[in-house]
């Protein structure tokens, strides 16, 4: 690798909203991934809605994921960097991908250096500026009382709650026409403008690869439609599909 890192960017997996059959296979084809990353990069981005729905009791977290978690956990103790931007299906998370896992949480958009390129990354919900409705249900989603509230819910109902909330986010987002400007767009023209080479997003479920002046606009979509992985190496961004 010329003495640069190899880095690997995935996005919208959303594991848990279909068919048992169906999430098993799409599990399988991550974990295939994952292992393929184990050996192949320096550090992994998980851009958000890993899952299509995460709310973290203080003492419970949703069975069905003990795989895919295994898995992150193994990449972290191999020296593999992974990084996890919260999502708008992520609806809560506490200490437990930092502290069991070792995972890098961000909760909002971040810039960071990679191979002396300046990246500005983050899942994109909230920056979409036409996305009014969203926008306040993601106050209600982040507000620590409502969150508390919530947790006095019995899991079993909980979490039942938060599987048919995060299906229908996922369906509004998926079939909402957001026009030419979608706000990401904008915000990563601003961003470029501003000095940076690359911004990654995530969350509209449509790929995006927008050259754009000096710099690089890329949206991974989903693996609703296309499983796919971003490379960034030598300078190069590419979106890789998975067969």
């Amino acid at each position: 690798m010329n003495g640069d890192k190899r880095y690997f960017f995935i996005s919208d997996i959303h594991l848990g909203l279909d068919t048992p059959e169906k999430e098993k296979a799409k599990e399988d084809k991550l974990l295939e991934f994952l292992e393929f990353a184990s050996g192949n990069c320096d550090e992994l981005f998980i851009m958000g809605d890993l899952f299509d729905y995460w709310f973290e009791y203080r003492r419970v977290y949703q069975k069905g994921y003990f795989r895919t978690l295994t898995a992150i956990h193994t990449l972290v103790q191999k020296g593999i960097t992974v990084h996890y931007f919260i999502g708008n299906h992520d609806f809560l998370h506490r200490d437990f991908f930092t502290r069991d896992l070792g995972v890098k949480l961000y909760p909002e958009e971040v810039s960071l250096t990679l191979n002396g390129r300046k990246f500005y990354l983050g899942h994109g919900d909230g920056l979409v500026k036409n996305d009014y409705g969203y926008l306040i249900v993601k106050k209600v989603l982040r507000n620590r009382v409502a969150q508390f509230l919530f947790s006095l819910i019995h899991p079993d109902l909980g979490i039942r709650i938060a599987s048919g909330t995060s299906k229908k986010s996922r369906k509004y987002t998926s079939g909402k026409d957001y026009g030419e400007l979608d706000g990401l767009t904008q915000k990563a023209e601003e961003m470029i403008d501003s000095g940076f080479d690359f911004v990654i997003f995530g969350h509209l479920h449509r790929r995006k690869f927008i050259k754009y002046k000096n710099g690089t606009y890329i949206n991974l979509g989903t693996w609703l439609r296309q499983p796919c992985y971003g490379r960034f190496e030598n300078g190069v961004f590419e979106i890789v599909d998975l067969t």
